[in-house]
């Protein structure tokens, strides 16, 4: 799939406004830019930010974000996101996209993995 710079900023900008729904506990707006399947997946907006609270910390309260190019991962297109967690830990978050038959775009899932570096 092809993305264009209007994919790219859509998908920066639906990243940056679930962080920042995340950062003010806004369960209901966090979980609105999640795709269908995630929805299905957690049921209410609740469930999906106490999974989001405890399994994703760097996510829910990262302590700066840094966008990377977007890429395919396995036929997915992937925004990767580096992350510092709150506790000082580098990490590199893998944003799985998904476009809607309306065409607009929703988070698919996301991967952590480490990022090779010194606690900062």
């Amino acid at each position: 799939m092809e993305i264009t710079d209007n994919d790219a900023i859509t998908i920066r900008s639906l990243i940056e406004n679930q962080l920042a729904a995340f950062k003010k506990d806004d369960a209901q707006g966090a979980f609105a830019f999640a795709s269908p399947g995630i929805q299905a997946q957690f049921g209410t907006p609740e469930n999906f930010m106490q999974m989001v609270k405890i399994s994703y910390p760097s996510v829910y309260c990262p302590r700066s974000v840094f966008f990377e190019k977007i890429t395919t991962i396995q036929e997915n297109i992937t925004q990767p996101v580096l992350l510092l967690a709150p506790d000082g830990v580098p990490l590199r978050a893998l944003y799985l996209m998904e476009k809607q038959p309306d065409n607009a775009w929703r988070i698919n899932g996301c991967f952590l993995v480490s990022v090779e570096s010194k606690e900062i």
